[in-house]
């Protein structure tokens, strides 16, 4: 299998993978969600000394989900998503609705299509980039999790149901890392066509809670991932997160609803603790 399409290959993950898989020998269809960005991105592969196949795709589009099946993919990265920050019982209605559509409903629609063509291929492999989020949740990120969440259960669903017919089925799941991604997600109640006097927060003050870790680990991961260089379905990076991780998917079974009552949480301070941009100190 070397026909390979990353979706949100404009910026972060998707586009070092897209290069990455490219300087390996894939033939890497690179998806962006705009016109605007397709030259961009041709531009800087050529910088690179790499060949890519840039395509506009909005995962949302059901046009360009369509044109996306006249590829031929035999190895699919679902990278898109955006990250909506905010108190579950703030964020406006639109927003919680987009940030489903571009991070579960799109890409599975996508993924439906052309799973059925590599099933009559009789191979494949489908990639979901997911996240940390997804197995743990924090406060204002709840809706960005969730929406990972439901690609955890559509993930793993998928791997027993397209097993039977050959087709791989994996995930990635990046926890904090220095993208620019974490730190736009508590930029976007900027847009909010809400009455602003009725937030239960002063988003000005909030920043995302954690130092961030530098991207490398995922793009090494995600490529081999992709490229079928590991076998593993689950994989989490950075790896010094994982226990902890399972620590706190256990947890809510401790948890009891009267605790801490009339108080801040100290996770949801941080978030007023934080400066944006904070790397690991190494």
């Amino acid at each position: 299998m070397k026909k390979v399409l990353v979706t949100g290959a404009g910026t972060g993950f998707g586009h070092e993978v897209a290069m990455r898989l490219a300087e390996k020998g894939f033939d890497v269809i690179a998806a962006v969600e705009i016109w605007a960005q397709v030259q961009t991105l041709k531009w800087q592969a050529a910088q690179r000394g790499v060949q890519l196949q840039v395509e506009k795709l909005d995962v949302t589009d059901e046009g360009d989900r369509r044109k996306a099946l006249s590829w031929d993919v035999e190895i699919l990265v679902n990278n898109a998503g955006v990250g909506e920050g905010g108190s579950t019982v703030d964020i406006p209605a639109g927003n919680i609705r987009h940030q489903f559509e571009v991070n579960l409903f799109g890409p599975l629609l996508l993924t439906q299509g052309i799973a059925k063509q590599m099933v009559k291929r009789g191979e494949g492999r489908i990639v979901w980039v997911s996240s940390r989020e997804g197995l743990n949740v924090n406060p204002f990120t709840g809706l960005y999790a969730a929406s990972k969440h439901a690609i955890e259960a559509i993930a793993e669903s998928m791997a027993d149901e397209l097993r039977e017919f050959g087709i791989e089925v994996a995930t990635v799941n990046p926890g904090p890392f220095l993208t620019g991604f974490n730190d736009r997600m508590f930029q976007t109640w900027k847009g909010w066509e809400d009455d602003a006097s009725e937030r239960l927060f002063d988003y000005s003050r909030l920043a995302f809670p954690r130092a961030q870790f530098d991207p490398e680990p995922v793009y090494n991961t995600l490529t081999a991932v992709a490229a079928g260089e590991v076998d593993s379905y689950r994989n989490l990076e950075p790896a010094s997160m994982i226990e902890e991780t399972k620590s706190l998917i256990e947890a809510p079974w401790q948890r009891q609803v009267r605790d801490g009552l009339g108080t801040r949480p100290a996770k949801l301070q941080a978030s007023f603790d934080m400066e944006p941009e904070t790397p690991v100190s190494v």
